[in-house]
């Protein structure tokens, strides 16, 4: 039976994300686009259990890895999920509450 990413230990997620951006560069080598999105998806949340969610605070501003021109702010966070709003170029709140994993967000410079 399999281990949830939450029972590993830091070493085992390491292991863990190595593996799986192995698996990501012979996806993205034979041109499985859908299987490299999936592999990529995996290794973001190994990554979010790596990290300390206390570290991201509501109410902060966060850009989004991997999909410039988007920001997030924190509403509250579950676990290694921040759930909020993504807003855009024009400063545009969306309407729909979204989670992503802490892996994905950054701090905005």
């Amino acid at each position: 039976m399999d281990q949830r990413y939450s029972e590993y230990t830091v070493e085992q997620l390491r292991d863990e994300v190595a593996h799986l951006q192995e698996k990501a560069q012979k996806a993205a080598q034979f041109g499985n686009v859908s299987e490299f999105a999936v592999y990529e998806r995996k290794i973001q949340m190994a990554l979010a259990y790596t990290l300390n969610p206390e570290e991201f605070k509501p109410g902060e501003i966060y850009e989004i890895e991997g999909d410039p021109g988007q920001r997030f702010t924190i509403t509250y966070l579950n676990g290694v999920f921040a759930w909020g709003y993504r807003i855009n170029l024009l400063g545009e709140k969306h309407e729909q509450e979204e989670a992503l994993p802490i892996s994905v967000l950054v701090e905005t410079k």
